[in-house]
């Protein structure tokens, strides 16, 4: 029987169904195998891991991983939240994108998840003040990943960042949990405006591939917005928005779009 005062040990599902996922993966590709342990099964938990892996990306002439590292460390350690909207995260991508029912990809090889991780880390410094190197973090995410998201911008949890190429984010943008977006999707300004200009977009909403939100308007909860849209103006939650500009086409016909990540859009009505 253990004592009293013992700590019980801290199970980490997502942790543990990675390594799995590593040990088998490096079992199947021997050529491999190096790369993964160095990224995983080398590591002791998932902030460990994600911090080596980030820094490793991310390093450059101007920082190197090894300065890197040591940074992003300090703040998942500063501030629990950021590890749970990455486990969040994580399981968001292994639940909606049927091209990797995985928590270990994630990791590895989306660079969805990986500049979506890097923004978490550069919004934690631009709130402490370390604007700079926010800003060197969010150049760098956009030469690697091809995603540009302000430091400022303000994320939720459980967000999935689709395919990834081309997505921009605006400083004063707020995204809130359980949305999903596609490749190429912008949320901007309309110009040159100052002050809080970009979109709002409510919990659960879908924005498809090459989807352009521009302005301060919000985006209802579990609303959809459909490929290649140019959105101007104000979607009502639980509505669809398609075309440009875009006008609303009718109710989205799920409680969860972001979740079902089906981006049809509602049949025409039968002309008269």
């Amino acid at each position: 029987m253990s004592h009293p005062t013992e700590k019980l040990a801290v199970v980490d599902p997502i942790w543990s169904a990675m390594r799995e996922e590593a040990l088998q993966m490096a079992a199947d590709e021997p050529a491999m195998a190096a790369m993964i342990h160095n990224s995983v099964l080398v590591h002791d938990s998932l902030e460990t891991a994600l911090t080596a892996r980030l820094a490793e990306k991310l390093s450059s002439g101007d920082l190197s991983a090894l300065q890197l590292h040591p940074l992003f460390d300090e703040a998942l350690a500063a501030d629990a939240g950021i590890a749970g909207s990455l486990r969040a995260d994580i399981a968001a991508v292994s639940d909606r994108d049927p091209a990797s029912r995985s928590v270990l990809k994630p990791l590895l090889f989306l660079k969805g998840f990986q500049a979506l991780a890097t923004h978490r880390i550069a919004h934690w410094l631009w709130l402490h003040g370390r604007q700079a190197l926010a800003l060197h973090l969010q150049s760098r995410s956009s030469e690697i990943f091809g995603v540009d998201i302000h430091p400022a911008a303000r994320f939720g949890r459980g967000v999935f960042i689709d395919h990834a190429t081309g997505v921009v984010v605006g400083e004063t943008a707020v995204v809130e949990d359980d949305v999903s977006m596609l490749q190429g999707v912008t949320l901007g300004g309309t110009g040159k405006e100052t002050g809080d200009r970009h979109p709002k977009i409510r919990r659960g909403v879908l924005i498809s591939a090459g989807a352009k939100v521009l302005g301060n308007i919000e985006i209802g909860a579990h609303a959809k917005i459909g490929a290649g849209s140019v959105v101007l103006e104000a979607v009502p939650p639980g509505c669809t928005a398609a075309g440009v500009p875009a006008r609303l086409v009718g109710k989205c016909g799920s409680d969860n779009p972001a979740r079902e990540m089906d981006h049809s859009l509602p049949p025409a009505p039968p002309e008269t």
